[in-house]
């Protein structure tokens, strides 16, 4: 980073205060003068749960916050938080976490945002109707559309989109449009470009039923929605490719030159995306006007506060976060 370049600005959201998001963020940042020199992290949280959590993990938060590179942004507990035990009291402390980081980014504060895992019953406990981060943060920012991508790491990554998120499978077929899966893949295309830097980014698209609906035996939607999606996308420029049979697409020699796959339901892309990354995978909100990447597991509540939690997934979000940050800087 050269003296007059600004910092890029990283908040994170400690998320569940019961859970593990407050320690495996102290864990994540031990070394980011090394990793990431040219940024800055703000860590939205309560402050003496946070000394508590790192000191329990044996982490040195003091040491962090005298680099200059990390500063907390305090905002209080409504109750004690104890590891492991969930209380709706802190529900909206936790979504008020997340506002003030949506805030910050959309104010031009932030570069980017990660976010510890949150437990979403807490939060409705608390009174508050809540699906997910990524549906929150489409509403707070006033997104139409979202695309939720989970990804590993490493010089090629498996990266898997969604077409439909946290849907009954019952209702993926109805919620399937020509229109849909076309802005779906022009948002993937967009955000892969942008901020990933792929020149040309190439999308492997499921069919929904088996075998890719076997010409229509199995299912009609892969010939009267899919595949329409795909030509009308490929006319628009985009290399989008399908409808492949879901349980033969997820092989080495399929994906060698995919950038991204793009699934219909929740759970047809990711327990093979899980499988081949779990610890050390991501999740990405594409579409929103800022940047918000977070890990791809739970609030762990049965390792909070022992030490024994794995910050790998953390370290890629923060990672991931930062390169997007710089990919998004250099395209504006």
């Amino acid at each position: 980073m050269t003296s007059s370049a600004r910092a890029l600005q990283i908040a994170i959201t400690t998320g569940e205060p019961a859970g593990v998001g407050p320690e495996l963020t102290v864990q994540a940042l031990a070394d980011a003068a090394t990793r990431w020199p040219d940024a800055r992290f703000t860590v939205l949280g309560d402050a003496r749960l946070v000394e508590q959590r790192a000191a329990a993990v044996g982490a040195d938060w003091a040491r962090l916050v005298a680099s200059g590179q990390v500063v907390l942004a305090e905002r209080a507990l409504a109750a004690p938080a104890q590891a492991g035990r969930l209380d709706a009291a802190n529900g909206r402390y936790v979504l008020a976490l997340l506002d003030a980081a949506i805030d910050g980014a959309l104010a031009g504060e932030f570069d980017a945002i990660v976010t510890a895992p949150l437990q979403k019953s807490t939060i409705n406990d608390a009174g508050v109707p809540f699906t997910g981060h990524t549906e929150y943060l489409a509403e707070r920012t006033h997104t139409p559309r979202v695309v939720m991508m989970l990804a590993g790491t490493g010089a090629k990554p498996l990266r898997v989109a969604l077409a439909t998120t946290h849907l009954p499978l019952k209702d993926v077929s109805a919620a399937l449009s020509v229109d849909g899966l076309v802005d779906t893949l022009r948002i993937i295309d967009r955000d892969l470009r942008r901020d990933f830097g792929l020149a040309a980014p190439r999308i492997l698209v499921t069919g929904l039923n088996p075998h890719a609906g076997e010409n229509g035996y199995l299912g009609r939607e892969e010939i009267d929605v899919i595949s329409p999606a795909l030509a009308r996308a490929s006319a628009q420029g985009i290399d989008a490719r399908g409808p492949y049979p879901a349980d033969t697409l997820f092989q080495p020699r399929y994906l060698a030159d995919a950038d991204c796959v793009l699934a219909m339901f929740h759970d047809q892309g990711l327990p093979v995306l899980k499988y081949a990354t779990f610890g050390e995978g991501i999740n990405v909100t594409l579409g929103l006007p800022i940047i918000r990447t977070s890990v791809d597991h739970g609030t762990a509540l049965d390792l909070a506060g022992t030490g024994r939690a794995d910050p790998g997934s953390m370290i890629a979000a923060l990672d991931t976060a930062v390169t997007m940050a710089r990919h998004r800087r250099a395209s504006a």
